[in-house]
């Protein structure tokens, strides 16, 4: 199941009912179908196969990896895109990394990683390559008609009816773009993050970069060594957390606090308390104080932002009022002159082949109502997996969801009533969040703190098997 020259999953059964629009249907039984084959999907295809079910994979690419593997087309990665959580806490729990691997792994690095994860679990052969999904629709008896093509919309579509479906295409790929008056009347570049792939593409010009997630930051680090000038432009004060604390990986202090159960309110106090030895008050730089505690969101990974604002390379500015053709006009009434404005603005959700209220998005908002951000009310043969933004890594966050997810699924047939009380519990909990208090736009919807995210799961493992 190479590439999509393949013929594919068998053709028709004539016994299984056509789709409500006549397509013919091929029943693939108890077979999971998987879209995606990222960190989330490989994970899922292994986790779902060693508990004995079958699995057809559909990759829209030619390769594993997903947002990793830089070569695809919509993946976000850059030239010098490292992890910003550590090696061990990014890992997946039963396949480590290398220990002679750097504390952040390079992007080339972390995609030969999952190259050998799906030759090591003999992956391969479950994933149907440059194979997209075009609809994903449930039908009678909480089985799903998904309707595949070669990706580009090449050759015809062919539909097959799975038992269950899991949700890993991800959503870091669609990207989120802001509306500012007189947009459409500036002549210079415009692009927005996914679009940036190298340095080159800032050498030698006045550059604008607006947003100060962690993409925003490396690119204006990128710019105070490329560019001739620029300006890093946010709506609201973040707090900046130095990727290396007392000599060791910031994320693996911060773990050693929380697996001591140190309280918030002194884990925060300590946070200050080290933010005022070493680079002090931020506001001296120019950079608009937070409107919010530390941890409240997840504070921004990067070591080498304030150095360079502190050496002149960045100059911190507002928010964006209008465009005019040459210039910008900021909230604080300064104009700019930018020649490449660079929106690092982040992503939307986006689950084109499925109607979005089967994710409990009633709204037509993009955001999903899940409980544990991986399962819907009413379906109980559906999961997403991968669709969160942990403070630390993600890849055992997915590979216990999907863990998960597979034992469901077989105590649907050994044992319905468990698999009935958990079906309760989804209605019960959707909507939770967590890492408590946390600010309510589109940026922070899938932020949870991986401890109490962790905990949650081990507890919905634990009564789903319990006697």
């Amino acid at each position: 199941m190479s590439s999509s020259t393949d013929l594919g999953p068998p053709g028709p059964d004539p016994a299984v009912a056509p789709t409500r629009d006549g397509r013919p249907v091929s029943d693939r039984g108890d077979t999971v179908c998987v879209i995606g084959a990222g960190a989330s999907g490989l994970t899922a295809v292994k986790n779902l196969r060693e508990h004995g079910f079958g699995v057809d994979c559909y990759e829209r690419e030619t390769g594993v990896g997903g947002a990793w593997n830089w070569r695809h087309d919509r993946s976000p990665v850059y030239a010098s895109t490292h992890l910003i959580s550590s090696r061990p806490f990014t890992q997946f729990p039963d396949f480590p990394m290398p220990d002679d691997w750097p504390d952040y792994p390079h992007h080339a690095q972390l995609l030969s990683y999952f190259e050998r994860y799906a030759d090591h679990f003999d992956l391969r052969q479950h994933v149907w390559f440059g194979t997209e999904v075009v609809r994903v629709e449930p039908v009678d008896g909480d089985r799903w008609d998904v309707t595949t093509r070669s990706t580009g919309g090449y050759g015809p579509e062919r539909t097959s009816r799975y038992a269950a479906v899991v949700l890993a295409n991800g959503h870091n790929w669609s990207p989120k773009l802001p509306r500012y008056d007189g947009l459409e009347e500036f002549r210079g570049e415009v692009m927005h993050a996914s679009s940036y792939k190298d340095a080159a593409q800032l050498r030698g010009k006045r550059v604008l970069v607006v947003g100060a997630g962690n993409t925003g930051c490396d690119i204006a680090v990128e710019a105070a060594q490329q560019a001739s000038r620029c300006w890093h432009s946010t709506r609201r004060g973040y707090w900046y957390a130095p990727k290396y604390v007392f000599g060791r990986p910031a994320d693996q202090v911060n773990d050693t606090l929380l697996a001591l159960r140190v309280p918030l309110r002194i884990r925060q106090w300590l946070y200050h308390w080290t933010l005022r030895l070493t680079v002090g008050d931020l506001t001296r730089f120019g950079l608009p104080k937070p409107d919010h505690r530390v941890y409240e969101t997840h504070p921004i990974a990067n070591s080498q932002l304030v150095y360079h604002v502190g050496h002149g390379q960045i100059t911190p500015v507002p928010d964006v009022a209008r465009f005019h053709d040459r210039t910008v006009t900021l909230t604080d009434g300064r104009e700019i002159d930018p020649e490449l404005v660079v929106f690092a603005t982040g992503y939307l959700p986006r689950f084109e082949f499925l109607d979005g209220a089967v994710l409990g998005d009633a709204d037509g908002s993009g955001r999903p109502r899940l409980w544990l951000n991986a399962f819907t009310a009413g379906h109980p043969t559906l999961a997403v997996v991968g669709l969160v933004q942990p403070d630390s890594g993600m890849f055992p966050i997915a590979h216990w969801q999907s863990v998960l997810f597979a034992r469901l699924l077989a105590l649907r047939v050994t044992r319905p009533e468990r698999a009935a009380a958990f079906g309760r519990k989804v209605a019960a909990g959707l909507g939770e969040r967590y890492s408590g208090k946390v600010k309510d736009s589109t940026r922070h919807w899938f932020e949870v703190g991986h401890v109490d995210y962790l905990r949650a799961l081990q507890r919905a493992l634990h009564d789903l098997e319990a006697k």
